[in-house]
């Protein structure tokens, strides 16, 4: 604020990321910390938090009053809620920011229920709370109030060493929806498809090399977190329901393409998407150290060569005997549908990745350019569509799944979303520890190639 002063921050919500923000803004030297979940969990709030210098309050109308920046860390669903019922106890000229994924619902509940003499300085860390800070995007949405607000944001969140990123609300949500809402509905249609098969991916040899491995862990990875980190995006955001519909809707349509062999019909629409994604022509090989998207920009390939992609491998027999264990030829139907539904919708994910470029948001990006970079492997793909009888049961099971998780988001009904991301999240739940090592080890290994360190093999976890 004015004349030096450190503000005081008021964090009303102490889940996952209210508390990551409460424990590294006490670290990073914040005096005084005020924090609130619901009334019930005050006593055990406390006690949780004794002796960490971070005070818990009663209730949000204590925190409210007491703060000189406010931060709702509350699930997409509940906001409303809890700024109609706190925030009219705002301090005079405070600043008041929500950390949630979906920008939309947040500016309205803002406008609607905050006095007008509080300012508006939103933000959004793009990562999870077990993700270090430093590097990441941390979105600053500067809404309502002197410019000088902003600053005092930067300020409080120093310490975090994020990189931070201006952008308006609108801004947010087009980005968030045009990088992740798609990513989002594939492996998640991959899980439910998986769990519908009563079988884990990895027992199999179908799913135990390459891009086969990025496919489970991102899976896995996304099945272990929480349900509301991804319903927000999906049932709030405009953008992000268009996108998971026609996802669908590619998914069901090149299937048809496939069963009825119309080989080249199928062949052409691929093609196509990946010279309206990517700016490749038809067959042509990028070169090895570089890629030109569709707007003639350069960029490195995102993910690493396949020997290394199967050192991640879940599968603890991918290499006994000593041999190398291949992965039988596969439509990647997620992916071709992936890439379909961005060519249809006009979506360049590239565009956003140096706002939204996570190392995790760049892996989901980087398996759909990891099989169309090379013709051959999307040629093989097409080919599989259409001969391929292996994983054609599984591709039945992706279709259902997809248009399953499309007519859900279809409804915005929060708890049949939610019913239906836990059913699929237990089925996987006894391989999320194993899953998120990997996953952060490759995610490691990714930005080593990317910084030009050497990435050294490492055995499999068995």
């Amino acid at each position: 604020m004015s004349g030096g002063k450190q503000p005081v921050v008021g964090i009303i919500g102490m889940g996952d990321m209210g508390r990551m923000y409460a424990k590294r803004l006490k670290a990073g030297g914040i005096d005084t910390i005020y924090v609130c979940d619901k009334p019930e969990s005050h006593e055990s709030l406390k006690k949780e938090l004794e002796g960490t210098g971070i005070i818990p309050l009663p209730n949000g109308h204590a925190v409210s009053r007491s703060s000189d920046f406010i931060i709702y860390s509350v699930e997409a669903a509940a906001l409303t809620a809890v700024v109609r019922e706190y925030g009219p106890s705002t301090k005079i000229g405070a600043v008041v920011a929500g950390q949630t994924s979906v920008k939309a619902p947040e500016k309205e509940a803002f406008e609607k229920y905050l006095p007008e003499d509080v300012g508006i300085t939103s933000v959004h860390s793009l990562h999870g709370p077990t993700v270090t800070t430093e590097g990441q995007p941390l979105i600053i949405i500067h809404h309502r109030g002197p410019e000088s607000n902003v600053k005092m944001v930067e300020d409080v969140f120093r310490s975090f060493k994020s990189r931070y990123v201006h952008l308006s609300y609108e801004e947010h949500d087009s980005v968030t929806a045009n990088t992740q809402a798609v990513t989002h509905a594939a492996f998640l249609s991959m899980g439910t498809a998986w769990k519908h098969s009563a079988s884990y991916p990895w027992e199999t040899a179908r799913y135990v090399s390459g891009v086969e491995v990025v496919k489970v862990n991102i899976t896995l990875r996304i099945y272990s977190a929480k349900w509301h980190v991804y319903a927000g995006l999906a049932l709030l955001n405009p953008s992000a329901q268009t996108q998971i519909q026609q996802y669908a809707k590619s998914v069901t349509e090149l299937f048809k393409l496939m069963v009825e062999n119309r080989e080249q019909e199928l062949s052409d629409r691929v093609w196509e998407s990946r010279e309206k994604v990517f700016g490749w022509k038809r067959n042509e090989e990028p070169s090895t150290g570089s890629s030109s998207t569709a707007e003639g920009q350069i960029r490195d390939p995102i993910l690493l060569s396949e020997d290394i992609l199967n050192q991640f491998s879940l599968n603890s027999k991918s290499n006994s005997g000593g041999g190398k264990q291949q992965s039988s030829p596969n439509s990647h139907l997620s992916l071709l549908a992936m890439v379909d539904c961005w060519s249809k919708l006009g979506i360049r994910p590239y565009e956003h990745l140096a706002v939204a470029g996570t190392p995790v948001f760049m892996l989901w990006i980087g398996v759909a350019e990891y099989l169309f970079r090379s013709p051959t492997l999307l040629a093989s793909a097409i080919q599989a569509g259409l001969s391929d009888r292996v994983h054609r049961p599984d591709d039945i099971e992706f279709v259902v799944a997809a248009r399953g998780w499309s007519e859900c988001v279809s409804f915005g009904n929060f708890e049949l979303y939610k019913r239906r991301f836990e059913e699929t999240s237990n089925f996987f739940s006894p391989r999320f520890e194993e899953a998120t090592k990997l996953g952060g080890r490759m995610i490691k290994a990714i930005q080593d190639m990317q910084s030009g360190k050497k990435t050294d093999g490492q055995p499999n976890v068995q």
